[in-house]
C-alpha cells in the first residue's frame, strides 16, 4: 500500500471523484467542504489531499481543509498507520480528526498523540418528512440577514465545538449565501427565533446543519420547525439523500429529528490533540 499527496484539487477529484459519489452519504463532509473550496477558492486556505492506493486502485482518502480536522470517513482501517505517519510529516499542524467513530479514533489513536473526544453525534438520513405544528412562520435568509447569521454561528461553535478554532463567522455567512447554500429562518412576531442551513445538492446528498436556537427561544419548537424548512428547500433542489448529524449529549434534539421523519445511520467522533 501507498499514498500519494495531491497538490491540486483537480489531481485528488480526478482519483476520487467516482469512489467519494459512490457513496455521498458517507462521505458528505468531504463532499461539501470541497465543492465550497472548488467554488470559492480565494477564500479558503489549500486543502490537505491524500489519496492511498493498492495494486494500481485507490482504496481511500484523507481530507483536511484548514482550520479543521482531518476527515476520516474514506479512510480505510488498513491504512490508518500509513496515514498517520504521513499527515504527520505533511501537516504536522492540524488539530484532529472527525469521522466515524471506528475510523476517526483508530486515526487518532494511530498518531501516538494524546487526544479529547471532542464531540460524539449521530447520523440521520431523511425517510418522509414530517414537519410540525408550530407557531410561527418561515423565509429564506438574505444578504441583510448575514449579521445575524454570523453571530448566530459564532454562537453555535461556542456552544457547540468549544475546540473550533476562531474563525471570520460573519464572511463565512455572506459566501455561503453567495454560493447557494439555503438558510432557512422561523420568523416570530416579524424576528428570526431560529436557523437552519441546508448544503447545495452533491451527488442528491445535501445535508442540514448547523441548527441553532438562541438559549431565550428554545423549548418552543422552532428548531424542529426551522429545520422541516431546510429539509424542505433541500427536497426542492433534487436531494434524494437528506442528512443530519445531532450531538449524542442533547437527547432532545435527538428525538425532534426522528418525530420529523429523520432516521438514524451511524455514529460519528471528533477527537481533537492535547497540546
Amino acid at each position: 500500500m501507498d499514498a500519494v499527496v495531491h497538490a491540486t484539487l483537480d489531481s485528488f477529484d480526478a482519483a476520487t471523484h467516482d469512489r467519494l459519489t459512490a457513496d455521498p452519504v458517507r462521505n458528505t463532509v468531504a463532499l461539501t467542504s470541497l465543492d465550497r473550496i472548488r467554488r470559492s477558492p480565494a477564500t479558503e486556505q489549500p486543502p490537505i489531499l491524500i489519496t492511498f492506493h493498492e495494486n494500481g486502485e485507490v482504496i481511500g482518502s484523507l481530507v483536511r481543509t484548514p482550520p479543521w480536522p482531518f476527515q476520516a470517513a474514506d479512510l480505510p482501517l488498513p491504512a490508518v498507520e500509513l496515514a498517520a505517519t504521513v499527515a504527520a510529516k505533511i501537516d504536522p499542524d492540524a488539530p484532529g480528526v472527525t469521522g466515524p467513530r471506528e475510523r476517526s479514533e483508530a486515526f487518532a489513536t494511530a498518531t501516538g498523540k494524546n487526544y479529547t473526544e471532542s464531540l460524539s453525534t449521530r447520523q440521520y438520513r431523511l425517510t418522509t418528512l414530517a414537519p410540525p405544528s408550530v407557531g410561527g412562520t418561515s423565509r429564506m435568509a438574505t444578504e441583510d440577514d448575514v449579521e445575524l447569521l454570523g453571530g448566530w454561528r459564532a454562537a453555535f461553535l461556542r456552544e457547540a465545538v468549544p475546540e473550533a478554532p476562531a474563525t471570520p463567522t460573519t464572511e463565512a455567512m455572506r459566501t455561503s449565501l453567495r454560493l447557494g447554500q439555503g438558510h432557512a429562518l422561523w420568523v416570530i412576531d416579524g424576528a428570526p427565533v431560529a436557523w437552519a442551513v441546508a448544503s447545495r445538492p452533491q451527488a442528491g446528498m445535501t445535508r442540514i446543519g448547523p441548527v441553532y436556537t438562541p438559549p431565550e427561544h428554545r423549548r418552543h419548537g422552532y428548531g424542529a420547525a426551522v429545520s422541516a424548512v431546510a429539509t424542505r428547500w433541500a427536497l426542492d433542489q433534487g436531494a434524494t439523500d437528506v442528512l443530519l448529524f445531532a450531538d449524542l449529549t442533547n437527547p432532545t434534539s435527538n428525538s425532534i429529528y426522528q418525530r420529523i421523519g429523520y432516521e438514524p445511520l451511524d455514529d460519528w467522533a471528533e477527537f481533537w490533540w492535547k497540546h
